[in-house]
């Protein structure tokens, strides 16, 4: 699977973009929030996820993993693909998103273009409690309390445990100790109460 794309903007649109990389040209579909975020021209790098279809193969592009992780968590929902999934975080910013989501607003997800109200539906259904259980807003800038908690829990998740154990021994741990601990420390503070 292709992780990210690193190179220099050739062409660049509101739908897709084209990066160079290494003598070879990637055109990636792209949301109007990443749209935003990408420089006029030079060096850039996007995250990716490559979709195989019968049709094609498509790679959409996103300008920060929180986009990204927002994307699959779309298309994981049965009726919504990919082009759907680029039309809602068009419309919608990530924190709009998760809050239509958490509050099962059907108004706000059914003012997207191509999303009715059964789809609506289906996608607060299938996605609100993945939503909810989140306890880090991304759009936050992150302190260096939060990248640690970060950290541990990506190394928690990377032995196997449950994003949500890991998730509440790692506020445990913080709760005890305070922001002293290094990552190593308090993925060890974790694993005790796991």
């Amino acid at each position: 699977m292709i992780h990210h794309v690193r190179g220099r903007i050739d062409e660049r649109n509101p739908a897709g973009v084209v990066i160079e990389c290494g003598g070879v040209g990637y055109h990636l579909l792209i949301s109007l929030t990443t749209f935003a975020k990408l420089p006029d021209s030079g060096e850039c790098k996007l995250y990716t996820h490559f979709a195989i279809r019968e049709d094609a193969h498509v790679l959409f592009g996103f300008a920060d993993r929180e986009e990204r992780d927002l994307f699959r968590s779309l298309i994981s929902v049965s009726g919504v693909g990919g082009n759907t999934a680029i039309a809602v975080l068009s419309s919608l910013d990530p924190d709009t998103l998760r809050r239509a989501i958490r509050e099962k607003n059907v108004g706000t997800l059914k003012a997207v273009k191509g999303i009715g109200p059964k789809t609506a539906e289906r996608i607060i259904v299938d996605l609100h409690d993945r939503i909810s259980k989140e306890s880090v807003s991304m759009g936050m800038p992150i302190s260096s309390g939060n990248r640690k908690r970060e950290e541990a829990l990506t190394a928690l998740v990377t032995l196997g445990f449950a994003r949500l154990g890991a998730e509440k021994a790692v506020d445990a741990a913080m709760k005890r100790h305070g922001d002293d601990l290094d990552v190593g420390d308090l993925v060890k503070h974790a694993l005790g109460s796991i």
